[in-house]
């Protein structure tokens, strides 16, 4: 609402002044809230080929997504999604989602807009993090008006080990049937929608594959994987 937006603008002195601005990264002091520094700005690499990329992730169900991805994984965006995600600063949001919604299209105009979907926690995981990155992410680029928010559209039945080290195939097995969709209600909203698939970071893509099975699985019209960070093989 207007009056919200005046409000907060409103205390931001008094905000400024309690809590000076500063880069969330190496603490050198900001003109406002919400941002980086010039050092950390320009450690962020954008990719080459990012704008609806093909990816090199395919899905068992021979799905090839486009991946949108703000940044490199590099030492800065490492960082920002480090202290995001396991340092608790959920703040970090609208920052990281701006950088992905910059290159979504926005979906005023659009007759039917995506379903934004996060990237599912097990119910354990959440529990103990208190809250899902993936889905404060989309929250935001709803805001932005990047789509249609469906937070809840899949959920994660089993709680998987780490992937890190696993071959492909080790990989899928430990994600055979961990994710699905939540309900008959979430099927019939995916089915025939375009769909993106929202995340902090990708690396080998074994989720993603995962999450776009079961999107397609549930007649999802196309998936489009849109992250902060992507790791570049």
């Amino acid at each position: 609402m207007a009056w919200r937006s005046h409000l907060a603008e409103g205390l931001r002195p008094v905000v400024d002044l309690i809590y000076p601005p500063r880069c969330p990264l190496c603490g050198a002091p900001l003109a406002a809230q919400g941002g980086l520094c010039i050092d950390c700005w320009s450690g962020l690499e954008v990719p080459e080929c990012s704008d609806g990329a093909p990816s090199a992730v395919t899905s068992e169900q021979g799905l090839k997504p486009d991946v949108i991805a703000a940044s490199v994984y590099n030492d800065i965006s490492r960082q920002l999604i480090l202290t995001f995600k396991h340092g608790g600063k959920i703040a970090l949001a609208p920052l990281l989602a701006g950088l992905i919604a910059a290159k979504l299209p926005d979906a005023g105009s659009m007759e039917s807009p995506p379903l934004l979907v996060p990237v599912p926690l097990h119910r354990l995981r959440l529990w103990e993090r208190g809250f899902n990155q993936a889905a404060l992410l989309a929250r935001e680029l709803a805001k932005s008006g990047k789509g249609e928010l469906a937070v809840d559209a899949l959920v994660r039945r089993k709680r998987t080990p780490s992937l890190g080290g696993l071959g492909s195939e080790e990989r899928k097995m430990a994600l055979k049937g961990a994710i699905t969709v939540r309900s008959s209600t979430a099927a019939r909203r995916i089915r025939g929608r375009n769909v993106v698939l929202v995340d902090d970071v990708l690396t080998s893509g074994a989720t993603s594959d995962a999450c776009i099975d079961a999107l397609v699985e549930a007649g999802a019209a196309s998936v489009q994987i849109a992250c902060f960070a992507r790791v570049e093989n």
